[in-house]
């Protein structure tokens, strides 16, 4: 983060930071939606595909484009208002893990306190993330549900719909279905995004350069290898966590604990396949989408600070 964030009132930087995970969010899902279709596909229903090439054309003949942009406004809900919060409280951490181990400025932070950072915001995106993700997966594995007799919803149901359905049969409640998983998931897998991140930026460094003078495609790979790390670390997770929040459509799931022991009773020795099902597409697109993500926080971010600085 900027050494100049300092100069810039907390309020006003946590606003920043707040707009620049926005823009973030943003680039990421317009730059990997088909392939997180896939993915939650694959990982709810991994007996009905033979790999992501299998999944992608079938789900092309079986639905068009449509299908492969299932869910995209509320991908777009969770992606905005999951990393608003990550970056905003992100900033906050850093602070926090700052004085937590007695070093005089932010800029001091290592690559692993910043990994810990990183570890600290993802406690509070959760809690925004986890409504908007049911209901982006839920919406990307409706023509699955359907076939399979588990929901009377059409394939073409739209967000609104989909949400009507969960408050009328489930209540309230029913949006924060998979929570646990979510946290599970989000605070060791934040902790390699981060890492993986600020790592790679410090790969990049040449002598006397600080991080914040790394151009695009240094900022652009070290966010794809971030990206990758978090998956890399907890995909298992994230595969428990789609199967609890799309079959919730058909009933009430157990917990994560319960939901992972029944995968590993009831798939026997292809249970580890089916926990990694949907990897490959997850990891491809994990490169470009965190790219982009990271390449348009930062540059959103210098970009209003320095207004911010202009203005004070």
């Amino acid at each position: 983060m900027p050494s100049e964030q300092a100069r810039v009132h907390p309020v006003v930087q946590m606003f920043i930071d707040f707009t620049a995970g926005a823009a973030g969010g943003v680039a990421c899902v317009v730059s990997g939606q088909p392939f997180d279709t896939i993915k939650v596909k694959m990982q709810t229903f991994p007996a009905m595909y033979r790999g992501f090439f299998d999944c992608s054309v079938k789900t092309y003949q079986q639905e068009g484009m449509y299908g492969l942009y299932q869910g995209t406004t509320p991908a777009l809900l969770a992606n905005i208002a999951e990393n608003a919060v990550l970056f905003a409280c992100y900033g906050f951490c850093q602070q926090l893990v700052r004085q937590l181990f007695g070093l005089g400025n932010i800029v001091e932070l290592s690559d692993l306190h910043s990994a810990i950072a990183g570890s600290f915001s993802s406690v509070f995106s959760s809690m925004v993330l986890c409504p908007t993700e049911l209901v982006k997966c839920r919406m990307q594995a409706l023509h699955e549900m359907k076939v399979t007799g588990q929901t009377a919803l059409s394939q073409r149901s739209s967000t609104w719909t989909v949400i009507k359905a969960i408050f009328r049969s489930e209540g309230p409640l029913g949006f924060f279905q998979g929570l646990t998983s979510t946290w599970l998931r989000e605070v060791p897998g934040y902790f390699f995004f981060f890492g993986g991140y600020e790592v790679s930026r410090s790969f990049f460094l040449q002598a006397g350069q600080s991080k914040e003078e790394l151009g695009a495609l240094p900022v652009t790979v070290s966010g794809g290898i971030g990206g990758a790390a978090f998956w890399l670390a907890v995909y298992p997770i994230d595969s428990v966590k789609s199967r609890i929040q799309v079959l919730s459509m058909a009933g009430r799931q157990d917990g994560f604990l319960l939901s992972f022991l029944h995968i590993l009773r009831t798939e026997g020795k292809y249970c580890v396949m089916a926990l990694y099902c949907g990897l490959t597409p997850t990891v491809i697109r994990a490169l470009p989408s965190n790219g982009a993500l990271f390449l348009a926080y930062e540059m959103t971010q210098k970009k209003l600070t320095s207004l911010a600085e202009r203005t004070t």
